[in-house]
């Protein structure tokens, strides 16, 4: 192997596994304090700090059962993901040496952990929060711009995850 070849792979690798700790990190914050992001998905779904006469506000949900059911929705799904990223991780740093094919097929855990967090932050956040709780109207309740960042990263690390190895 080319010492090219080994820092790109290499380079995959520190991107999942950054990937791997920060969904893990998230998943232990939203457990360990709880209440802090479920006001998060409260108001956000509750709409009560858009535009005054929006006439979007139809949208909004008032149901504090929905609240907590979207809310463990999203610490599942970034848990999956934590486990995706971490199993992923690991089979890359295990299989770093390997062969092309094998360190090639040791991506796919990887990338499901990513699809999972391009779920959660794209379609969750941006369109879901975003557009349909009309996100983007709140200065108090807004996540755009950490969903934009988080998303940014998922994408390139996947664009670089799909290069294969020669």
């Amino acid at each position: 192997m080319y010492p090219v070849q080994f820092l790109f792979r290499l380079a995959k690798t520190i991107c999942v596994s950054a990937i791997a700790l920060m969904s893990l990190l998230i998943v232990i914050g939203n457990t360990t304090d709880y209440f802090t992001n479920y006001h998060f998905v409260e108001h956000v779904m509750k709409m009560d700090t858009i535009f005054p006469g929006s006439h979007l506000y139809y949208r909004h949900i008032d149901h504090v059962f929905l609240f907590h059911a979207g809310y463990v929705l999203i610490i599942a799904m970034e848990a999956a993901m934590a486990f995706c990223g971490i199993k992923g991780s690991w089979l890359l740093f295990k299989n770093l040496k390997s062969d092309a094919v094998l360190f090639h097929t040791s991506k796919n855990w990887a990338v499901a952990g990513i699809t999972i967090g391009i779920i959660i932050w794209f379609l969750g956040f941006e369109v879901v929060g975003g557009e349909w709780f009309v996100m983007w109207q709140s200065s108090i309740w807004n996540g755009l711009g950490a969903a934009e960042r988080i998303v940014s990263f998922l994408v390139l690390t996947l664009i670089l995850l799909h290069f294969k190895e020669e």
